[in-house]
């Protein structure tokens, strides 16, 4: 079995990432499931650059961003600064973070779930979760829900995804092949970078296809109670035809709980 699977440098690249990704569609849909409380404790894991970090801090929340890549937090402490915020931004492997604190409410955004390629990275980042999550609080996260149609057609091209200008002046067109690995569930992609009109490299973006009921039996296995999943950040109910798996969950036997203090907000 390959276990070489990763994600290029330069995808991680700090200037190249943020041109890439400049939306914010998610952002509302975190947003509504704050606690009102803005004393509340919010943790993000796998933040990047602080592209949802940051907009949650100016409504007066107290977050803490956790990433593994150096670069990308260099540049959320960057925007942080340059927002006066104070925000506390911490280098850690999801899969061993132990912060000694529990929080109302984690989440970990954009597909991130997508690189814990076998499924002990899996439980062991839920683990993680479970230890810091408050009694009561909400575990969200999202994710694709695998379109193999649509793998299986990409197969057979090479296409271009992107094209845009980077802060730093650098012009940068993408291109995309993949090929899935149907044993390891995991989509071989790779993107082909031309930066100022140069080929420049390839770059792996391997990612972990998690299928809608195999997702739900894990994340009850590691100990949550699903209290929604949803197909959109619309919050449309989770389809055959949805392009997303949207959690809103608790842990196991909370739901009580959760909606007893949601009751008293």
């Amino acid at each position: 079995m390959n276990i070489g699977y990763k994600v290029g440098e330069l995808i991680y690249d700090a200037n190249i990432y943020d041109g890439l990704n400049t939306f914010l569609s998610d952002l509302q849909f975190y947003k509504k499931w704050l606690p009102k409380n803005k004393e509340a404790e919010i943790l993000e894991l796998c933040c990047g650059t602080g592209r949802l970090t940051i907009p949650i801090a100016k409504d007066g929340y107290s977050i803490c961003g956790v990433d593994y890549t150096p670069s990308m937090l260099e540049q959320a402490k960057m925007k942080a600064i340059e927002a006066e915020l104070v925000i506390d931004f911490i280098e850690a492997d999801i899969r061993m973070l132990d912060l000694q604190e529990k929080f109302d409410l984690i989440f970990i955004p954009f597909n991130s779930i997508h690189h814990l390629y076998r499924n002990e990275d899996l439980f062991n980042a839920l683990g993680c979760v479970r230890n810091h999550l408050k009694a009561g609080g909400l575990f969200l996260l999202d994710c694709f829900n695998p379109n193999i149609q649509y793998i299986v057609e990409s197969e057979k091209v090479q296409a271009v995804i992107a094209e845009y200008t980077t802060d730093d002046g650098r012009d940068v067109l993408i291109k995309q092949t993949m090929r899935y690995e149907s044993t390891t569930q995991i989509n071989r992609i790779e993107w082909h970078y031309f930066i100022n009109g140069e080929f420049h490299s390839i770059q792996n973006l391997d990612m972990r296809m998690f299928f809608p009921q195999e997702l739900d039996s894990y994340l009850e296995r590691a100990g949550f109670d699903i209290i929604h999943k949803f197909g959109s950040f619309e919050e449309e109910a989770f389809n055959d035809n949805s392009e997303k798996q949207i959690y809103v969950l608790t842990l196991n036997d909370n739901k009580v709980l959760y909606e007893k203090i949601q009751n008293q907000r």
